[in-house]
């Protein structure tokens, strides 16, 4: 039986998808996604049950399989990317949560992250980490957990509990409570973990009272680190077992090796092909994400983007700049659920389209703080420069915009501190498919931005990196021949016009910072 499939396991922040991938033809085999309930248990609080991750992926990983009518025998090798800095805490010995996940989203921690800028913090952990002091980061919410759920710090000390990013929760379920580890990349987004030595800070432990005993062994983002196993529910004897278990069981129990790993950003970089320093992509998802890489040497930033590990292959790690923007796609959601002024995403273009500009108007979309380059946890969303003529079409514009506007605000700063003069953009994820905000995006930074037929390029990435762990491909080099363009959007020739634009944007964002003290 040919093995010439592959699996990547895509846990987002608002879905668990499944993607197969044939590594003979790189099309798309089967996909299935299942939407992620999410919980919100006080204003700036955002949590995900880590049980119904796991089922939700089994799920997905099930649909994507029957879509495709392949055995799973077939599959080659399992790739997983992941929602980076979400926690989960479970209880070694039943393999249980002991508090809902915490998500990237959530800002209950800024109380600690203030307490340690307090302690004169911030240059250590940004030499060590290359991260700010943010909410947004994985140590505080472990910290948060163990100081807040009963029993928690205890059972710690004594090795009872572990704790991990999405990656290694799915790593330990997927192969039955055996293997706990995490790969470089995910490690670089804890605030634990120092990128220079390559290994857990002993002091940043301390400071957050993280025993090093519950995380995760840091392994390679490419190659086998696990095989897949069912998990037996020692009450049930195999005929007890539920159909679904049984698909399930019938899948795991084929030991598939589980050969690449990394953040969901690190792999769409990698699924990319940004091999090169200076090569630069953005993700539009729920949030907006833009890495550069900058090869075999960490860069320092001087404008307060993050300097994070874009990948470790072959024991060589390469490094990223990084820029976080909060609030992308979750902007055009807010117009959708909470406005109720469009009805679909698809619909924002169409309306945007339907007036000349926002008539100026400004949306900053800081629903939860804001990111690169400001790290402002307490700035708000606002709407600004609204007149009697305004209209909803210009709100949905101006949101629309915003996004736009934030990237070019990060990539700013990225060719300040990389010095690199950025002459394209690689784009991808949901919000990529709108011809309107590829045009503006294009025209706001002037330069040519370029999307890939297959827009799945988080679990592509997954994909390259798994396919590379087991010999499918044999070069990075390999993988960059398999990259296609769909199509390239070019700048229009009124730059002055796009400038004047943006500084307005700047204005309207001093406008919402430092609001919610």
């Amino acid at each position: 039986m040919s093995k010439r499939y592959i699996l990547s396991l895509d846990q987002g922040t608002t879905s668990s998808r499944a993607v197969l991938f044939d590594s003979l033809t790189g099309q798309i085999a089967g996909m299935k996604s299942i939407p992620l309930r999410q919980i919100y248990p006080q204003p700036g609080w955002v949590e995900h049950d880590a049980s119904e991750i796991y089922s939700d992926q089994l799920e997905a990983m099930c649909g994507a399989i029957e879509e495709a009518s392949i055995d799973p025998g077939q599959i080659a090798c399992i790739g997983i990317t992941n929602q980076r800095e979400t926690v989960v805490v479970w209880d070694k010995a039943t393999g249980k949560p002991i508090y809902n996940a915490i998500v990237w989203q959530c800002r209950r921690t800024s109380n600690i992250c203030d307490d340690l800028k307090m302690s004169g913090l911030v240059a250590v952990i940004k030499k060590k980490t290359g991260l700010v002091i943010d909410a947004y980061f994985s140590g505080t919410k472990i910290k948060w957990i163990l100081d807040n759920v009963e029993g928690a710090r205890e059972k710690a000390l004594k090795g009872e509990l572990l704790a991990g990013t999405v990656d290694s929760w799915l790593v330990w379920n997927l192969s039955g409570g055996r293997t706990h580890v995490t790969d470089y990349s995910n490690a670089s987004r804890t605030m634990l973990y120092n990128i220079i030595d390559l290994k857990w800070d002993k002091d940043l432990l301390n400071e957050l009272g993280v025993p090093e005993s519950m995380l995760p062994a840091v392994v390679p983002s490419s190659g086998v680190c696990a095989v897949t196993r069912y998990s037996t529910d020692k009450s049930k004897t195999d005929n007890e077992l539920t159909y679904d278990e049984r698909v399930i069981k019938n899948i795991l129990d084929t030991e598939i090796p589980i050969s690449g790993m990394a953040g969901d950003q690190h792999a769409a970089l990698f699924g990319q092909a940004c091999f090169n320093p200076g090569d630069a992509k953005n993700t539009y998802g729920t949030g907006c994400f833009i890495l550069m890489n900058t090869g075999k040497s960490p860069v320092e930033s001087k404008n307060n983007l993050l300097t994070t590990i874009a990948w470790g292959i072959d024991n060589q790690v390469e490094y990223a700049l990084e820029g976080s923007v909060f609030n992308a796609g979750a902007s055009i959601q807010w117009l959708r659920d909470e406005l109720g002024i469009i009805e679909s995403a698809q619909q924002s273009d169409i309306e945007a389209e339907k007036v000349e500009d926002t008539g100026g108007v400004y949306v900053v979309p800081a629903f939860t703080g804001l990111g690169a380059p400001y790290w402002d946890m307490y700035a708000r969303g606002i709407i600004i420069g609204l007149t009697r003529g305004t209209n909803r079409r210009h709100i949905i514009r101006a949101t629309l915009e915003a996004i736009a506007y934030q990237s070019r605000d990060v990539l700013e700063a990225m060719r300040r501190d990389s010095k690199i003069e950025l002459n394209e953009l690689k784009v991808d994820g949901g919000a990529s498919v709108s011809e309107f905000l590829m045009q503006f995006q294009s025209d706001i930074l002037n330069i040519p931005v370029l999307r890939p037929v297959i827009r799945e390029t988080t679990a592509l990435g997954a994909a390259y990196l798994a396919g590379l762990g087991v010999g499918i491909w044999n070069s990075k080099d390999a993988i960059a021949g398999s990259w296609n363009l769909d199509k390239v959007f070019q700048p229009s020739d009124n730059k002055k016009h796009f400038d004047a634009l943006y500084l307005k944007w700047k204005k309207a964002v001093e406008r919402s910072m430092k609001w919610d003290i």
